[in-house]
């Protein structure tokens, strides 16, 4: 059986966006690099997730377009996200 990711966490950088999924049970089930243009696409396929972004300049407009598709989205302040 495939396991679904429940908590997805974006990287947001200039030309890439890394999306990294957990399970319920934190295990690491979901693992894409993604250019700018394929976000919005891949993302609109996936079933409403909770999505945490660290908040910046560019996480704002993210976030607005996730929330768009049914995503639960948190902006994560940066001295709160790890690596």
């Amino acid at each position: 059986m495939k396991s679904i990711a429940s908590v997805l966490g974006l990287d947001i950088a200039k030309n890439v966006v890394v999306s990294l999924g957990l399970d319920e049970r934190g295990k690491g089930v979901l693992k894409k690099t993604l250019c700018r243009d394929a976000v919005l696409p891949t993302f609109a396929q996936l079933p409403p997730t909770a999505v945490g972004i660290e908040a910046c300049a560019g996480s704002h407009y993210w976030a607005r377009q996730l929330q768009a598709l049914g995503h639960d989205v948190k902006l994560i302040a940066a001295q709160h996200a790890r690596a």
